[in-house]
């Protein structure tokens, strides 16, 4: 189809009114401001489609719609738009499918010349353009309004720390730990020394934690129950005693999924835990871990992709008891062999207790017990 300029921003405008709705629908700040995030990129992509695409064919949406996907979620990322990652795929692939309803199916049966104008909708689109346009404006105020408060931490805080509102925490040093108990919760630059967990999360929401350091944890690092949350860029170090673990996400399979990504965790007894819930596990570095690097379990479903895991005593990754993972990409180096259980024996992957292991792309490196299977448990390759 050869659009116009304006066929294809009234064209776009029009069919986002679905999406629109369900944003207000879900009523959450988040919602609007990515439909409004996702209209604009696309009204932008369009001035460039404009002068690129003379001719446009119906093949064409599926790589232009992965193009834009990838445009909006960098742009949430680099706007902090704390948008949970599976709702924000659900919404962008209601617009998208939206889009092609309209474009194919609903446009053409009801503006029989829809195609000969170019995409151009006549007066109703422009009323549509207009009031979607309005909505979109009028809904991104009213989130900014009620967005959570930032405060800004100065030096050092003795805690432990209880956050029970929504709010933003950015900065200095907190002595004693972090409790949070509330949804919509961010904690970006914040040092966190002591304290029985480092950073407590229980029963919330939309918990975002970026850049945030954690040393000197008695028992977890990050600790995680019946929460969702989203982990970018941390470190964990220096633990209190033996049994510290770095990061545990439990009992939150009925919660949003949770991510950990790009942190650091080194001489904990597991680097990264998981226990019933859903969790993907990206571009992290695990070292000099006791037990297990990173692992699994207890019927947790997610993919643990693109970590380093090194040094770990017994276990590097594993799958465990009855979980479902997605182990790609990986590299495990110099797993150490546990001389009190046959079962450690320097595993660099190992799935085990009926758990069921897809891998993919790992690179093992003086790993002695390689990759194996345990216990009623299956690895399958890619």
């Amino acid at each position: 189809m050869s659009y116009t300029l304006k066929g294809r921003v009234e064209s776009r405008l029009a069919a986002a009114l679905p999406v629109l709705v369900l944003a207000f629908v879900l009523h959450r700040w988040w919602a609007i401001e990515l439909v409004a995030l996702m209209l604009a990129i696309g009204l932008a992509l369009d001035l460039v489609y404009d002068r690129l695409l003379a001719y446009q064919p119906g093949w064409l949406a599926l790589p232009l719609g992965l193009f834009e996907l990838g445009l909006v979620y960098t742009a949430m990322r680099a706007l902090d738009l704390m948008a949970p990652l599976r709702w924000a795929l659900v919404l962008y692939g209601v617009a998208w499918l939206s889009g092609q309803v309209f474009a194919h199916a609903l446009f053409p049966r009801f503006r029989l010349e829809y195609a000969e104008a170019g995409g151009e909708l006549g007066r109703a689109g422009g009323v549509a353009a207009v009031a979607v346009v309005a909505a979109a404006l009028a809904g991104v105020g009213a989130a900014y309004s009620v967005r959570p408060p930032t405060v800004h931490l100065h030096g050092t805080v003795q805690g432990p720390l209880v956050i029970r509102h929504a709010q933003t925490l950015v900065g200095g040093i907190v002595n004693g730990g972090i409790v949070i108990r509330a949804d919509h919760v961010t904690l970006r630059d914040v040092t966190v020394h002591g304290g029985e967990n480092g950073i407590d999360i229980e029963d919330s929401h939309h918990v975002m934690l970026e850049n945030v350091h954690v040393v000197g944890s008695e028992l977890d690092g990050i600790h995680v129950r019946r929460a969702s949350v989203m982990i970018d860029g941390c470190t964990v170090s220096s633990p209190a005693g033996p049994w510290v673990q770095g990061i545990d996400i439990s009992f939150s399979m009925d919660k949003e999924m949770s991510m950990v990504e790009r942190c650091t965790i080194v001489g904990v007894r597991e680097g990264i835990v998981t226990h019933m819930s859903m969790v993907d596990v990206e571009h992290n570095r695990v070292g000099e871990t006791s037990l297990r690097g990173i692992t699994m379990g207890e019927m947790s479903m997610g993919s643990i992709r693109d970590n380093d895991v090194l040094g770990a005593h017994g276990v590097g990754i594993i799958c465990l008891d009855h979980s479902e993972c997605s182990i790609e990409d990986n590299t495990i180096a110099g797993t150490k062999v546990d001389k009190t259980d046959p079962q450690r024996s320097g595993v660099a992957i190992q799935a085990h207790f009926f758990a069921k292991a897809q891998l993919e792309g790992n690179t093992v490196v003086a790993s002695p017990g390689g990759i194996e299977a345990l216990d009623n448990s299956t690895i399958t390759h890619r």
